[in-house]
């Protein structure tokens, strides 16, 4: 019931991107970074000197830098560590009690620790816009695009560009910023992002350039 340790795998490259069926713009000024469930619990099913998460790392702290330098509000989502049986709900069921059993890895790791500025969102379910003002909180500040980095691809950062792109956002997942539970699984979400709900992109290509 809970997440199994995890395979080490190579971050996929953007040559092996699949081609995205939109050609939307990245706009700075139009956009909310949005770095995805990066808590100790969650990366701790990956080996201790694992590159893919070292790249990971390394990737969202680069798109972070840039975030800041150019006005992009940043966002976290972190799962609490004293979920009710109603508030865990079906989650209980499919990964058991997850961060209530090991409250000690509820925060952000380290080296991407959120700062005073940016903004942490309680996260509930596989969307960050479940239960949270993310909406709202995009509506206010008149930004319309949500670029997605973090953990686990297939599964929170997937769900909640699909979120996005229902409610008109427009979702950019960055393709070498994800972890995943398997090379597998995190192609499959880049090719979901790709022909069904968003923009793929790399880090490259956000922290090069103001449009992708």
């Amino acid at each position: 019931m809970t997440i199994p340790m995890l395979p080490e795998y190579n971050m996929p490259s953007v040559d092996s991107f699949p081609k995205s069926k939109v050609e939307w713009p990245f706009e700075p000024n139009r956009a909310v970074f949005l770095i995805h469930d990066m808590q100790e619990y969650f990366l701790s099913f990956y080996k201790a000197d694992s590159e893919l998460i070292t790249s990971l790392v390394d990737n969202l702290c680069r798109l972070k830098a840039y975030c800041k330098q150019h006005g992009i509000p940043v966002v976290y989502t972190a799962q609490p560590d004293n979920q009710s049986a109603q508030d865990r709900a079906l989650l209980n069921d499919m990964w058991g009690p997850g961060l209530n059993h090991h409250p000690e890895q509820k925060k952000v790791v380290a080296t991407l620790a959120p700062d005073d500025e940016d903004i942490v969102l309680v996260k509930w379910r596989y969307s960050a816009f479940q239960r949270s003002p993310l909406e709202h909180m995009m509506q206010e500040m008149q930004r319309d695009q949500l670029l997605i980095g973090g953990v686990y691809g297939h599964i929170g950062c997937l769900m909640t560009a699909v979120d996005a792109f229902m409610r008109d956002i427009k979702p950019f997942i960055v393709g070498d910023a994800l972890g995943d539970f398997s090379e597998a699984e995190h192609r499959m979400a880049l090719n979901y992002v790709a022909e069904r709900c968003g923009k793929l992109v790399s880090t490259d290509n956000i922290v090069t350039t103001s449009e992708v």
